[in-house]
C-alpha cells in the first residue's frame, strides 16, 4: 500500500506542505494570525506559552516549537518572536534548521510593531509558499506514516467501536514498518497494567507505570485526585462511569502490537513500531505534542463528537455512535455505528480507516480541513504562570 507524499531533507515524508508560521511567545499570536489569514498555502501554529514560566517549562516550549517545525509536514518555517520572551530563539532556529528546512525570523520588537511585522511578514510567506508550491507529491509505501491516536468526548460507544478499530488499523500499519504513537496518560489510570503486558521489555513496562504514576502525583501535590476530572461531564453523561472503565476502553487504540519505547511529550520516536509518549488528554495539549512528535497523520474515536483537528497535521475523525454521526456530521469523517447495529465489524473498520489514512495522506481533505476548526492549540505545561 502507497501513499502520495513529500519527501524532505531530514529523511521523513509529509502528507501536507505549507509553511508554518510559528508563535514563540503568546504575545504575537495575533501578528501569526495576521500572516496566515492573508496568505494562502500557510498553517499557524499559535500558544499561550513562552514567558513567566519556570526554566523546565521554557525547556518544554524550545522543544516542542523545534518538534513542530521539523513536523515533515511543514516544508519551511517563520518564526515570530516579541524579542524580549524567554523562549531560546537561537536554539529553536538551530533546531528547526538541522532538519534542512529554510527558517526565517521575525522580531516585533526590532520591525517595529505588529503591523509592520505582519506585512513584511505577508511578503515573505508569499515567497516561501510560491517555492513550496514547486515541491510535487511522490509515490511511498506506508511504512513511512506516522500515526497519532486520540479519543475525545467519549461515550460508551468510545471503547466498543472506534478505539478497538483505531486499534485495528495501528497493527496493519506496524506490521507494514509504520509508527503509531500512544498517548493521553490520564487515560492509563486503572488499566496501566493491562497496557504494560503490551511492553517489549520489563523497561518498557516500567517506564508505562510511570508515567501514570507522575500524573496522579502531579494531582496530589495541589491536593486533588484526579479522578475528580476523570471522567469528564461529558464523558459520564455519555455513559462512562469510571475512570477505570474509560481507560479501558481508552487503551483498546493500541491494538495489539508490542509497545517498543515510552517517550516523552513531543519527542521523535527512534524506533519504528507503537510506542507511547507521556501527554494528558486534552485536545490542544495532546494534538500539539502528537505533531511535535512527527505525527504526519492523526485517527480520532470520538463518541459525542469532538470537533478540533491542527493545523497542519490531518485529524481523521472516527465515531460508533449515529447519534454524533447525524448530529455533529460536519465534523466526522467515518461512521462505524453499523458495528454496534451488527453489519459491520471491528477488523473491517480497522481496515478501512487505515485506507482512509492512506487516502487522506495523500491529500484528501478532512472535516476540519474543510471547516477550519483548528485553532486552539496549546503545547503540555508542569508548572505555574509566575
Amino acid at each position: 500500500m502507497e501513499f502520495m507524499g513529500y519527501r524532505r531533507a531530514d529523511g521523513t515524508v509529509g502528507t501536507r506542505n505549507y509553511v508554518g508560521i510559528l508563535s514563540a511567545v503568546v504575545c504575537v499570536n495575533e501578528v501569526v494570525e495576521n500572516i496566515v489569514r492573508q496568505v494562502q498555502g500557510t498553517a499557524r501554529f499559535t500558544h499561550h506559552q513562552g514567558c513567566c514560566q519556570t526554566p523546565l517549562d521554557i525547556g518544554k516550549v524550545n522543544h516542542a516549537l523545534i518538534g513542530l517545525g521539523r513536523n515533515p509536514n511543514l516544508h519551511s518555517v517563520i518564526v515570530v518572536s516579541l524579542g524580549c520572551e524567554s523562549t531560546d530563539l537561537a536554539g529553536v532556529i538551530a533546531g528547526i534548521q538541522a532538519s534542512g528546512k529554510r527558517v526565517e525570523h521575525l522580531v516585533v520588537q526590532e520591525i517595529g510593531g505588529a503591523t509592520r511585522t505582519a506585512a513584511e511578514g505577508i511578503l515573505l510567506a508569499q515567497e516561501m509558499v510560491r517555492e513550496a508550491s514547486l515541491q510535487q507529491r511522490e509515490p511511498f509505501p506506508i511504512s513511512e506514516l506516522v500515526m497519532g491516536m486520540k479519543c475525545g468526548s467519549s461515550d460508551t460507544t468510545s471503547g466498543l467501536v472506534p478505539n478497538p478499530a483505531i486499534g485495528v488499523a495501528s497493527d496493519l500499519l506496524v506490521a507494514a514498518g509504520g509508527v503509531s504513537i500512544l498517548g493521553e496518560v490520564t487515560e492509563f489510570i486503572g488499566a496501566e497494567h493491562i497496557l504494560a503486558r503490551h511492553a517489549v521489555n520489563e523497561t518498557v513496562a516500567q517506564g508505562i507505570i510511570s508515567l501514570v504514576d507522575r500524573m496522579e502525583k502531579r494531582a496530589m501535590a495541589v491536593g486533588e485526585d484526579i479522578r475528580g476530572g476523570q471522567p469528564t461531564g461529558g464523558n459520564i453523561k455519555g455513559g462512562l462511569t469510571t475512570i477505570e472503565e474509560k481507560s479501558l476502553g481508552a487503551i483498546a487504540k493500541a491494538g495489539t502490537a508490542p509497545i517498543q519505547a515510552v517517550y516523552e511529550y513531543g519527542v521523535r520516536p527512534t524506533v519504528r513500531g507503537l510506542v507511547v509518549m507521556d501527554s494528558p488528554g486534552r485536545e490542544p495539549e495532546i494534538l500539539t505534542g502528537l505533531a511535535a512528535a512527527g505525527a504526519n497523520v492523526i485517527a480520532f474515536a470520538t463518541g459525542r463528537g469532538a470537533p478540533q483537528g491542527f493545523p497542519f497535521v490531518p485529524v481523521l475523525k472516527i465515531t460508533g455512535s449515529r447519534t454524533a454521526a447525524e448530529k455533529m456530521s460536519d465534523h466526522i469523517d467515518m461512521n462505524l455505528s453499523g458495528v454496534i447495529e451488527g453489519t459491520d465489524t471491528i477488523p473491517d473498520a480497522g481496515q478501512r480507516i487505515l485506507e482512509e489514512l492512506v487516502r487522506i495522506a495523500s491529500g484528501g481533505m478532512t472535516k476540519a480541513e474543510i471547516s477550519g476548526y483548528s485553532n486552539a492549540m496549546d503545547i503540555y505545561m508542569w508548572g505555574p504562570v509566575i
